[in-house]
């Protein structure tokens, strides 16, 4: 059984003067129309919403049937798995098909968080940690992080370098994705100076170490591969979902386990390797991540990810670029959407779609990794280029 992506569409991600509806709607709208299917064929509706707080409006899943009355009466879902409910919605769609009880499904993501104040958004944000042990970390989530960063530099040394680094990186593709929040290339010594400009923001992350509060929505159609005729495909090789402990204190949040077994599992699935990846989308919500994440998806042994870092490996002509689209860090976090745009970001690579400036020379097989909470909740989905 082939499953394929077969279309997309995309918001930009910022601060939107869009609703949460406008944006679900634009997404699907375009989703529908990209992959040349019309709604009547759509079988199951899945939508990724965080919300914790940031939307008065709960209850989502029904808004994407605004997007085409032929929509109604299509069974949708909403999912919610923190920062990784937009992978939750395609895996979901995923089974879906591999089921039988779907041949085609219709995948959003979308959040709207500017607009919560400051204060509030760490609150909202907080409520994806462990609130008994958890819930007073001052800093909200940058807090949490700001901890493991502290933690890592402890055991490893002071990689505040490093870290800049990622930022740099992330920033400099992030200039080249028109859908992105943030799309101007801040250079290395920017992120690495702390000034009125770039304060620290928990332990030793810096804002330019931290993914900014974003708008957005993200969809895309998901097909059996004999049941459509469209004029791109995208195949799902291999998925992969974790779930760990809620709670860091049962866990060492510096191995990012649930990551590393994702990864395994996923490849173990596709028959690939790591080094049969070109490129991989990560979860970026702040520098010490994608570090971490380097480390648990095996490119480097643990407490060495700064070697990554320094070799340009992962830079955007290095073996293996990642975060081409910007990675959370530049291209924006809005929490139900991420996961989805993730996707997104990676079909358009393999597909050759991405914007010029963006495009990879070589695009065959795409990996992405999505994470919900302090390594909690753990997605890893793997794309070929189909037709």
């Amino acid at each position: 059984m082939s499953i394929e992506i077969i279309g997309w569409g995309h918001t930009r991600f910022g601060r939107s003067a869009l609703s949460l509806e406008a944006m679900i709607v634009e997404a699907a709208a375009l989703a529908l129309a990209h992959a040349e299917t019309p709604a009547q064929e759509i079988d199951e509706i899945v939508l990724g919403h965080f919300n914790a707080g940031f939307s008065a409006q709960d209850f989502t899943a029904a808004l994407v049937l605004q997007a085409d009355p032929a929509l109604r009466f299509r069974p949708a879902t909403r999912v919610e798995n923190a920062c990784a409910s937009g992978s939750a919605a395609v895996h979901t769609g995923v089974r879906a098909i591999r089921s039988g009880q779907a041949r085609k499904v219709l995948v959003v993501g979308a959040e709207r968080m500017s607009d919560a104040a400051g204060a509030e958004v760490g609150r909202n944000l907080l409520r994806a940690a462990y609130l008994p042990e958890e819930g007073t970390v001052e800093g909200g989530f940058a807090g949490l992080f700001g901890r493991v960063a502290t933690d890592y530099f402890a055991r490893h040394g002071d990689h505040s370098d490093s870290l800049a680094a990622i930022a740099a990186k992330n920033h400099r593709n992030g200039a080249d994705n028109p859908l992105a929040h943030l799309q101007k290339d801040l250079g290395l010594d920017f992120c690495r100076a702390v000034t009125p400009e770039n304060p620290l923001v928990a332990g030793p992350l810096r804002r330019t170490d931290c993914s900014p509060v974003s708008d957005g929505a993200a969809a895309l159609v998901l097909s059996l591969g004999s049941a459509h005729d469209a004029p791109r495909a995208v195949r799902v090789a291999g998925t992969a979902h974790v779930q760990d402990f809620l709670p860091a204190s049962r866990r060492d949040p510096l191995l990012m386990e649930g990551c590393t077994e994702a990864w395994h599992r996923a490849l173990r699935q596709a028959g690939w390797t790591l080094d049969t990846l070109s490129f991989v989308e990560t979860h970026d919500c702040f520098t010490i991540a994608e570090l971490l994440q380097y480390e648990a998806m095996g490119l480097a042994p643990h407490g060495r990810g700064a070697e990554v870092v320094a070799s340009g490996l992962t830079a955007r002509d290095g073996r293996l670029p990642v975060n081409r689209s910007g990675g959370l860090k530049a291209k924006g976090h809005p929490i139900g959407a991420t996961g989805v745009s993730m996707h997104v970001m990676t079909a358009m690579q393999l597909t050759g779609e991405a914007p010029e400036a963006m495009q990879l020379g070589r695009a065959d097989r795409g990996g992405l990794f999505n994470m919900g909470g302090l390594g909690v909740a753990n997605y890893v989905t793997l794309l070929e280029a189909g037709r």
